[in-house]
């Protein structure tokens, strides 16, 4: 090696992020030990057994670290220089790989080379951050200076979304969500974040009451409804500071209200509540909207469009829905309460749960795990790692997995704050939107809070191409920070 390769070297390995590199150590060698606690058999064998899962996941560590170093070595400049091109040749190798990979439990998402197995999502998932980097880093761009940067941005993260949706791998493409919060770091607007959980708010309402009806209107629906006629007028008055308009709009609602229960009561005449009620919050919408050009408030317009979006959505629901797998269903309905089907769908959950209560405080101990020993949890050393934890462990050894998933996000988000160049900015924030998602989707299926849609804990499930994955966001994030001091 030339002097002048080795004081480069050095400079980089001086201006690496050590703590960040501590806690990326920590996680992968307690990911391992947890792994050797799932797939342990009361055989006595050796966690370096290559025959065991943390004997390979230990083999995948080592390669890790060995990748970890070379990425580390390249120049800074050679990430963003070769983003596009990265990018797109990860867009090939999605696309062909469910015309070569084998069908695996209804999925075609793995590469076979040998006695090695590779998931190319999860290689997509620097690069789709690499080209996002690089777009925002064009010269003078600017997310809200024209309608085409939106699409531009949008299509980077949208077009691996949809290669991935043609594997059958739907918990894979959903991490690629997590990038607009990047968007949204970036000038997007909070409206769009907004509509996005009015979204998720209007499924759950409208799929878990969809079998009761109030006025002859479907709960779900009755209440998407009612909501809407309050952020209507919540909105209304937010965005033009009127409160007459709120007085108006209570009297409507509330006089329409008491004429449909006088009708529908003592008359006892059957009212069509959907109509009487889209006809209601019609006629609020269009006075909303008389009233903003009145008063000259273009942005009162933003609760007749809220109001508008909601009820569309509403009625897109359960045609979303139909269009779902019916696995897929079922494990929603498991998630609202309302199916149990404890022996199918629910029953990883379920078994999940009974895991990480037994463990109590402290945990049973190492290797002492009776849920986890009789496999009463399937997939335990993968997506279910985080029970083997609770079981064994306890609530400290829970709080500790999850202090460590806190550092490192906070850390990442720390590093992400300081770069002096946009193209590194905002990589630091993809990887640590990434490690947001994967975390609280994780954890949030193993205790039954979300669906379960096979998403790994990072460092922690077994998997060498996620461990990889993961590496390599990290990794490349380092670089780029090590050379912020200068050109390294």
């Amino acid at each position: 090696m030339l002097p002048q390769e080795r004081n480069s070297l050095a400079r980089t390995l001086r201006n690496v992020d050590w703590l960040t590199v501590a806690i990326y150590l920590l996680m992968v060698v307690a990911g391992a030990i947890s792994i050797y606690a799932a797939s342990y058999d009361f055989d006595e064998a050796s966690i370096f057994s290559f025959d065991e899962f943390s004997g390979k996941q230990l083999r995948w560590i080592g390669l890790s670290m060995a990748l970890a170093f070379v990425l580390l070595l390249v120049d800074a400049r050679m990430y963003e220089t070769y983003a596009y091109p990265i990018y797109l040749f990860m867009l090939v190798l999605l696309a062909i790989t469910p015309f070569v990979a084998p069908d695996i439990k209804g999925s075609h998402s793995w590469i076979v080379l040998g006695p090695v197995s590779l998931q190319p999502a999860e290689f997509a998932k620097f690069a789709t951050a690499l080209a996002l980097a690089k777009l925002f880093s064009g010269y003078h761009f600017s997310l809200n200076a024209k309608v085409s940067n939106y699409a531009r941005a949008i299509s980077i993260i949208i077009v691996p979304v949809v290669l991935i949706l043609a594997q059958n791998e739907t918990g894979s493409a959903l991490t690629f969500m997590a990038l607009f919060f990047v968007l949204y770091r970036e000038g997007m607007s909070g409206l769009i974040l907004f509509a996005a959980l009015l979204s998720v708010v209007i499924f759950v309402v409208v799929a878990k009451f969809a079998d009761t009806s109030v006025l002859g209107v479907p709960a779900g629906e009755f209440s998407v409804l009612v909501i809407s006629e309050i952020m209507l007028a919540v909105m209304a008055v937010v965005y033009s500071k009127r409160f007459e308009i709120l007085r108006n709009l209570v009297l409507w609602f509330a006089g329409t209200g008491l004429l449909i229960w006088l009708l529908a009561g003592p008359c006892g005449v059957q009212v069509p509540g959907m109509p009487v009620m889209l006809g209601v919050i019609g006629v609020a919408a269009v006075y909303v909207a008389v009233e903003s050009v009145r008063c000259r408030v273009p942005a009162v317009l933003i609760a007749v469009g809220a109001a508008v979006y909601a009820i569309v959505f509403m009625f897109c629901v359960h045609v979303a829905f139909d269009h779902l797998q019916p696995h897929q269903q079922m494990r929603i309905k498991v998630v609202l309460g309302i199916e149990q089907d404890l022996r199918g769908a629910g029953y990883n959950v379920n078994q999940s749960k009974i895991a990480i209560g037994s463990g109590g405080l402290t945990g049973k101990g190492f290797l002492n795990g009776t849920q986890t020993k009789l496999k009463y949890v399937p997939e335990q050393h993968t997506d279910f790692i985080f029970c083997t934890i609770g079981e064994e462990e306890g609530f400290v050894g829970s709080v500790a997995v999850t202090a460590l998933f806190l550092a490192l996000i906070l850390r990442t988000l720390s590093i992400a704050e300081r770069q002096p160049s946009t193209f590194s900015r905002v990589y630091a924030y993809c990887v640590a939107s990434y490690f947001i998602f994967h975390f609280c989707i994780n954890i949030g299926m193993v205790i039954g809070l979300c669906p379960v849609i096979g998403i790994p804990l990072p460092f922690f499930s077994y998997g060498g191409s996620s461990l990889w994955g993961f590496t390599i966001l990290l990794f490349i994030m380092l670089r780029l920070d090590a050379a912020r001091r200068g050109r390294g």
